[in-house]
């Protein structure tokens, strides 16, 4: 296969890797929006243990039909993995408790300044100017569509701190595990899901109680209202799936970066279906710089030294930039 044909390969892959991903995150967002909001099912830590429940199971059916290989990931990353995870989870939930809704945005912003510093200190990742410029771009843009009112106090910067830093350190651990081990994105879900499963689960229903005052058992089931929880549980294997593939394909950074096209979206899927209150001048410039940004992004990035790992201390087992959405096995699946 020519070097052209590979390239235009690898390109309609990463593609279809982040229509995956927007498709998925939005949908899992307005489900979810519309559950609590309509429905007020506001048990989110419980929800997003049921995600990984349903994912759990999906991987292991695939896994006893044959359509994901048996492989090892040690008991001490999986451990760490879904330590960085469930306080990322539980520390966003409290943290837009405890914070207004604009230094919570605030701090989904910093996630990609940190990301970088952990690429640059953990992998010895340098960026080129523009790269630098564009990222600044995108924060810039996406901080004038969200942030509004901004107030915060000592226990909420501490709980947004903790789940700004667990977000970055799982979102880099994705990528490393994945390089480290030479495992697909299906692989690493089957090892980590049903640890995040069983501990959300757990944790999950005292969690919702402490900050909702609701208990999740005596909540008023319905037929509607279960049918949104399954389309939720459903869209989040998805997502968890495609958020995945996209850090192990690219990297944390980039994920975020370009992750932000899916705020946008959700921005002007709310208005659309939702009412257009709060859309004026300045969220509709804030979006243009945004994309801006994103397509500056990805332009510098991609050229040579546009982002550059410099050393890397970990056995190169496969490229990844090569390599289809996953493993063989999960292309399968």
């Amino acid at each position: 296969m020519s070097s052209v044909s590979k390239g235009d390969r690898k390109a309609s892959l990463d593609a279809a890797s982040w229509l995956f991903n927007v498709v998925t995150s939005v949908g899992i967002i307005l489900v979810n929006k519309a559950l609590m909001a309509t429905y007020g099912f506001s048990f989110a830590t419980t929800l997003t243990g049921l995600h990984f429940a349903t994912t759990t199971l999906l991987t292991l059916i695939l896994k006893s039909l044959g359509y994901i290989q048996t492989s090892h990931l040690p008991l001490s990353d999986i451990i760490k993995f879904v330590l960085f995870a469930n306080f990322s989870i539980v520390g966003m939930n409290v943290s837009l408790m405890w914070n207004s809704v604009g230094f919570y945005q605030i701090a989904k912003l910093s996630m990609i300044p940190v990301s970088c510093f952990l690429e640059v200190v953990l992998d010895n990742v340098r960026y080129s100017r523009d790269t630098k410029l564009s990222i600044v771009l995108v924060l810039l843009g996406v901080a004038v569509c969200t942030v509004t009112d901004v107030s915060v106090n000592a226990k909420g910067f501490i709980a947004a701190l903790i789940a700004v830093w667990s977000t970055a350190l799982q979102q880099y651990y994705v990528h490393y595990l994945q390089r480290k081990y030479s495992i697909g994105s299906f692989n690493l879900l089957g090892h980590t899901a049903p640890a995040q499963a069983g501990s959300l689960l757990l944790v999950g229903p005292f969690l919702d109680y402490w900050l909702t005052g609701k208990r999740v058992d005596a909540y008023g089931y319905g037929l509607t209202s279960t049918l949104f929880i399954i389309l939720s549980c459903t869209i989040a294997v998805g997502t968890n799936l495609s958020q995945f593939i996209c850090i192990g394909r690219f990297t944390a950074v980039s994920f975020q970066v370009l992750g932000h096209m899916k705020t946008i979206l959700v921005l002007i899927l709310g208005f659309i279906f939702f009412g257009k209150e709060g859309l004026n001048l300045h969220v509709v410039l804030g979006m243009i710089v945004a994309i801006a940004g994103m397509v500056w992004y990805g332009n510098a990035s991609s050229k040579p030294g546009g982002k550059e790992r410099r050393s890397f201390s970990l056995p190169k087992t496969q490229d990844y930039s090569s390599l289809p959405v996953s493993s063989e096995p999960d292309t399968k699946a």
